[in-house]
Parts: structure tokens; sequence; C-alpha cells
């Protein structure tokens, strides 16, 4: 395909979180599944192949040979002023056949895997540079509860379209999300580049994320962290720091009013002299 494909990005950092939205620790994500570089006709040609592979093909329309009737010559050959007809099962009359219309069909493209595996690198490196993968050490659901779901999704800070990678065993959580509208449940193994093109955010856990996943560097941060909790405390920061400078600058100016004080009242001692 080309040496440009083999090339990663640097490596990229996601904060690894349980179902409530506690930070559990820093992490770094495989480079060859999220780090590498984009090609966007490859992705392009792989995501239209994939869609093609999901027609049907069923449709169907009757030639002129295949609708019933129109045996009989409506009228005669010659004396009418009309154009001759021999059947008014023709094309050009209503209730006629269809000409050049579809017939079933199968509308696959054959794929080399190693484009298909690429195409897939490629889109999940994409949602990995935007800050868009997020990672969960599991699904602690003890019943399918739609509403546990959603809350777990608000915890995380995921909003919008959501595919949500699980593995063959999580039964529970299928069905926990299998009512959220906007939550696309997929199995790591049926994972496509369709699939994480048309989604805002991944969500995959420890058992589902592609690769090795390793520890980030001691005090490695994430700045485009999505949790509101972490959010919260960056806002705390904020406001902290600014009390800080009101209160520093708030200390000069009170050693400007003892400095005039100290000034008048020498200027009193003198006039009493």
């Amino acid at each position: 395909m080309g040496d440009t494909m083999v090339e990663v990005l640097p490596s990229v950092l996601v904060e690894r979180c349980n179902d409530s939205g506690d930070l559990l620790g820093v992490v770094q994500l495989d480079p060859d599944y999220f780090g590498a570089l984009v090609n966007v006709p490859l992705l392009h040609q792989v995501v239209t192949a994939q869609l093609a592979a999901k027609r049907s093909g069923t449709h169907s329309t009757k030639t002129r040979a295949e609708v019933a009737g129109g045996g009989a010559k409506p009228y005669r050959q010659k004396g009418t002023g009309r154009a001759r007809q021999g059947t008014t099962r023709a094309p050009q009359f209503a209730g006629g056949g269809i000409a050049f219309g579809p017939k079933p069909r199968d509308y696959a493209q054959s794929t080399p895997r190693k484009m298909v595996r690429q195409a897939l690198r490629a889109a999940l490196s994409d949602r990995a540079m935007e800050g868009r993968v997020c990672l969960v050490d599991r699904w602690s659901f003890e019943v399918p509860k739609t509403k546990e779901a959603a809350g777990s999704l608000r915890a995380l800070g995921v909003d919008g379209n959501v595919l949500v990678v699980i593995s063959g065993q999580d039964v529970v959580a299928e069905r926990s999300f299998g009512n959220l509208p906007n939550v696309n449940i997929v199995e790591a193994g049926q994972l496509t580049a369709y699939d994480v093109v048309v989604s805002d955010w991944v969500v995959f856990t420890d058992e589902t994320v592609p690769g090795e996943v390793s520890d980030a560097p001691e005090g490695s941060v994430v700045l485009n962290s999505s949790r509101p909790v972490a959010l919260d405390l960056v806002g705390e920061t904020d406001e902290t720091d600014g009390t800080a400078e009101v209160e520093e600058d708030s200390e000069p100016e009170a050693d400007e009013t003892e400095d005039v004080g100290e000034a008048a009242e020498t200027d009193d001692e003198e006039e009493d002299k």
C-alpha cells in the first residue's frame, strides 16, 4: 500500500476510569492502533465497500417479457394514424414492463484484508488524536439497567453518538445500553472502520481495547479530559489562583496606606514645632 501507511504518530495518552467516572490512572495506548497516520483515500474506499456490502441487493423489476398479459395486438397495423404497436406491455405503456430496471445483484466489493485493518487503525487514530477515545476498566452492572448505563456515560463525559465496544460475555452491558438511541454496541471482533467513523466517541474496556496498553510516564496529564469531575477540579484551581492574585495585589495597597499615614504624622509634628 505504501511506506506512509506504516508510519506512526506520537503515543496517545488517555484516562483509565471506572464506570462511575472515577479516575484510575493515565495509560498509553498502543501506537500501532491509535497512532497511525490517517490515509483518507484508503479510509473512504474501505468505508464505501463496507456500506456496499450491507446492501441486500434484492431490488427487482419486471421486463416486458415478465409482465402478465399483452398477448394480443392492441389495434390493427395500418390505417389508424397511430404508431404501430404489438403489445400493451411495452415500456411506453402504463402497466408495461420496465426498460433497464434494477435486478437482484450482489454489491459486495473485494477489499484486501490489509486495507481493512489499516482503515480501522486510521479511524481509531483519528478519534484518539481528537481525544474521543475513552477507556473503562469494566462495566459493573449487576442487572440490565438503562438508567445506570446512561449515568455511566454522563459520568465519563461522553456525548453525541457513542460507540461502546464490548466483549461476547458483556451480556448485561449490551442489554443496558441497548435502549439508548445514541449508543451503538458492537463486539470487539466485529469492529469496523465505518462503526468508528460514524461515532463521536469510542468507549473501550480493558478487555476490548486493541493492542497493548501500558502505564503512562509518572506525572503525565491528559489535557483534553472529558470527565465532569476533572473539569470541576480545573475550575477550582483557576478560582484559587485568582483569589491568591487578589490577596497579593491587596497587600501593597495596605503598605501604601501606612506610608501615607506616617507622612501625615510627620507633617503634624513639624507644624507643632
